[in-house]
Parts: structure tokens; C-alpha cells; sequence
């Protein structure tokens, strides 16, 4: 009982993660279940398959909000579920002991990805016209592969390549790159299932994440307010280099001296990585409120006889927080 507490936990800590920056609930996920004991294979499997429903409220609730182009999702779910079900067959034919640096590898690899994108603001270029098939298709293609191999990696591959072409809302790319990741984790699970069997499923984790995973999802709304996601992918990104690094160092049998040295390299990394995002984050803060003082100054009097009444204060639109959303934001819009 106290493990599938513990399991719910990690769902309910994937699922705040995930909700706040748009990705990484599979690479959070899988890397504190490996780092509990959990076979890769399993770990795989079992995050894929809780996320078919984690994915399934996702969506919906993006769908009712207007943050899904469906014509994206089309042409990169499908690719995605073919790259999914491949790589899901190839850590099933795999043994354990392979299978455990190739994933740690993949996972030290995003979680290195996240620490540099949030350590500064991602910048858009600007673009025209639709996404086209020729993109989509191999950017889904190589990040279901890359998903369902590393136990995650659906968001952080398929996501920044969306935001950088500048032809999307980043409220789109996120709803959309969500919404696809269903049809992702089912196709990863039947992939699973056909190379494992259904006891490569461990059921109870498996529940146990989803429940986590739902009881976070709208309380991921009110933590994007609260926390920059600035901050929690450099937070995050941390985490998962130094759980993985444990991994890749135990399989190339680094000696006793070397240990130390590669996990103060990281550390001091780590604290780089932080120290950039905070000063990223400021630099954001400062611009907006130069802007937010221009807007203001140059607004029109509301009247000759208005000079002595104080202007009525602006509603921000409806589902909007000027603390904690644009800081979100901040990340794509520089």
C-alpha cells in the first residue's frame, strides 16, 4: 500500500510537471520508476499505458478551450503511432540489462534538452503559411520512436520543433502536441502488449499513476499561475540528468573516483542552468512592465472633464493571470 502511495505521488508530481510546461510526464514518470527498481521495458509500458487516459482528459480539455488544430494532429499523431509501436517492439525484444543504459541514455539526453531551453527564453522565428506533411510526418515519426523507447519524450521532441517554426499559437502546439499524444501512448501499449504480454503491464502501478496523474490535472492549471515554468524545466531537467547519470555510470562500471567528479560536474551545471533561467525570467519581467508603462502612458484620456476621477482598472481576458501566465509564456514569446 505505502508503493502504490509512493507510485500515485510520483503520477500526481509528473502530471503537475507536465501540466505546467506541456511535456515531460513520461520522462519524469519513467525516471523515478527506474529509479525505484522498475525494469525499463515495464516502466515503458506501464507509463504508456496510464497516460492513455491522462492524455485522454488532456485533450478534451484543450479541445473545449480551442487549443487544438486538428489538422496538425492528424499528420502527426499517425507518424507518431507508427514510430511508438516500433520502438515499444524494440525495447520489448531487448534484455533488461541493454534495455537500462539505452533508456537512461535517451532520458539523460531530454532532461540535458530541458535544462538548456528553460535556461533561456526560446525565440520564435517568424514564419508563414501552414505546417506542411513533409515536417510533421518525420518530426511524429521520431518522436513516437523516441517516446516509446525512453519512456518519454513525445513533448519535449514534438513541441519546441513546432514552437520554433513561428506558424503556431503556443497555446496550439501545446493542445495539439497533448491531444496527439493519445493516439501515441495507445499505439505504444499495443506495441507493448504484443512484445510483453499483459504481464509486462504492472497493473497496479499502472493505476496508480493514473490516479496521480488525474487528481493533478487541475491543480497543474492553478501551479502554471504560481510557479514560472522558466524555473520548473530547469528544476525538472536537473532531476533527471543527475537520476540517470546514476544509471550510466553504474553500466560503464566508473570507478569510485570518477563517481564523485562526473556528479559535482553536473551539479555545478545544474546551478548554471538555474542561475540563467531566474536571470532569464527577470529580463522578461522587466521587459513587460517597460511595455505594460508604454501601453499606459499612451492610453487616451477618457475625457476633458476626466482629469480629477481615476480611470476604471482593466479586466484581463477571461482565463488569463498577468503574475503567473505571461511568465509561461515568456518562454516562446522572446
Amino acid at each position: 500500500m505505502r508503493k502504490l502511495l509512493i507510485l500515485a505521488l510520483v503520477g500526481l508530481a509528473a502530471q503537475l510537471v507536465d501540466g505546467a510546461l506541456g511535456m515531460a510526464y513520461g520522462l519524469t514518470s519513467s525516471t523515478l520508476l527506474l529509479f525505484v527498481g522498475v525494469a525499463p521495458a515495464a516502466a515503458s509500458a506501464s507509463v504508456h499505458l496510464a497516460e492513455i487516459g491522462t492524455t485522454l482528459a488532456a485533450g478534451v480539455a484543450h479541445w473545449r478551450f480551442g487549443n487544438v488544430d486538428w489538422r496538425v494532429v492528424t499528420r502527426i499523431a499517425l507518424p507518431g503511432a507508427v514510430g511508438a509501436f516500433v520502438g515499444a517492439t524494440f525495447l520489448s525484444a531487448i534484455s533488461t540489462e541493454s534495455a537500462a543504459p539505452w533508456m537512461a541514455g535517451i532520458l539523460f539526453t531530454l532532461g540535458a534538452y530541458l535544462l538548456v531551453r528553460f535556461s533561456r527564453p526560446l525565440r520564435q522565428r517568424s514564419g508563414a503559411g501552414r505546417l506542411r506533411g513533409r515536417f510533421l510526418g518525420p518530426l511524429g515519426l521520431v518522436a513516437g520512436f523516441v517516446d516509446a523507447t525512453g519512456g518519454g519524450g513525445w513533448g519535449p521532441v514534438a513541441t519546441p520543433a513546432l514552437l520554433v517554426s513561428g506558424r503556431m499559437e503556443p497555446r496550439k502546439v501545446i493542445g495539439s502536441v497533448d491531444t496527439a499524444e493519445f493516439v501515441v501512448a495507445g499505439a505504444a501499449s499495443i506495441g507493448f502488449l504484443i512484445g510483453l504480454g499483459s504481464e509486462g503491464f504492472l497493473l497496479p502501478t499502472v493505476a496508480a499513476l493514473l490516479v496521480g496523474g488525474l487528481i493533478a490535472a487541475p491543480v497543474a492549471a492553478w501551479l502554471v499561475r504560481i510557479v514560472p515554468a522558466q524555473l520548473l524545466g530547469a528544476t525538472i531537467g536537473g532531476v533527471i540528468v543527475l537520476t540517470n547519470a546514476r544509471t550510466l555510470l553504474n553500466a560503464g562500471d566508473a570507478g569510485s573516483t570518477v563517481r564523485p567528479v562526473v556528479y559535482v560536474l553536473l551539479a555545478v551545471g545544474w546551478v548554471v542552468a538555474l542561475t540563467f533561467a531566474v536571470r532569464a525570467l527577470r529580463r522578461t519581467r522587466r521587459a513587460r512592465a517597460i511595455v505594460d508603462a508604454a501601453t499606459t502612458a499612451d492610453a487616451p484620456a477618457v475625457g476633458p472633464q476626466s482629469a480629477d476621477t481615476t480611470a476604471p482598472a482593466v479586466a484581463a481576458p477571461a482565463g488569463t493571470d498577468p503574475a503567473g501566465a505571461d511568465d509561461r509564456l515568456a518562454v516562446v514569446e522572446r
